[in-house]
């Protein structure tokens, strides 16, 4: 078989394991829009007025995302590896460009079902407007924004155990989460950390997402960023995987 077909059935039996525990996916869905409904709806300068409502979605949908790529992938994959089964699938003749592919199309699944809510959210409760066009565009740049929170959550399951990996993960949120302005708007930065956080994949999600839905010029650094990060986070994956198989099975 080849590496797209291992894939594909890697990623199909991944997501069912997933479906099969539902509560993973309500939680996986309803974080984010329980977040948005606290912290952008109540708000009336960011809910009432349509060009901030929309980038307060935007920041709410590329937060969904992160979550998703560092809890999911990283969680599930250091679970996984404290189990029988994972040794198993180490031994079938598969490169390891499978198992982390396959992470990324069946977790990364779950991701763009978690801004259904968010979108459906923004559209009943905030003055946030755009085209379908514009829409689809947005969940396509997402999707391209998400990759490096997903092989930076592989890159955490794939270097530690399960409890080492949650307390890692939700320091990361929380600081991706600021230093990329999802939850406080960049306008409200001081210049120094203006400057800092367009170098956090947070950051340039956030500026390419709106530059899809909302238009205008596309800051370099956004497009450039999201595709060093990338880059640097799958070799770093692919490294780890490879390592992570020597160490347990030399």
């Amino acid at each position: 078989m080849s590496v797209v077909s291992l894939t594909a059935v890697h990623a199909k039996y991944n997501l069912l394991e997933t479906l099969r525990v539902p509560i993973a996916v309500i939680g996986s869905v309803a974080f984010p829009a329980l977040a948005t409904l606290f912290f952008v709806v109540p708000n009336g300068a960011a809910a009432e007025h349509s060009f901030y409502a929309t980038q307060a979605i935007i920041s709410m949908s590329v937060f969904a995302i992160m979550v998703n790529g560092l809890f999911s992938f990283a969680l599930t994959i250091a679970e996984n590896r404290s189990t029988p089964w994972d040794p198993y699938l180490r031994t079938l003749p598969a490169p390891g460009i499978v198992r982390v592919l396959a992470h990324v199309f069946s977790t990364g699944a779950i991701g763009l079902m978690s801004l259904l809510p968010i979108i459906l959210i923004g559209a009943l409760f905030t003055s946030a407007e755009a085209s379908a066009a514009r829409v689809l565009a947005g969940l396509v740049a997402i999707a391209i924004a998400a990759l490096p929170f997903m092989f930076i959550g592989i890159c955490i399951g794939y270097s530690m155990s399960q409890k080492a990996a949650v307390a890692v993960v939700q320091i990361a949120m929380f600081v991706m989460a600021f230093a990329g302005g999802l939850f406080l708007p960049p306008i409200m930065f001081a210049d120094w950390l203006d400057t800092l956080s367009k170098f956090f994949p947070s950051r340039q999600a956030r500026e390419f997402v709106i530059w899809a839905v909302q238009g205008g010029e596309l800051p370099w650094w956004s497009w450039a960023g999201i595709l060093f990060w990338t880059a640097v986070f799958l070799v770093l994956s692919l490294v780890l995987f490879r390592r992570d198989e020597g160490k347990r099975f030399r």
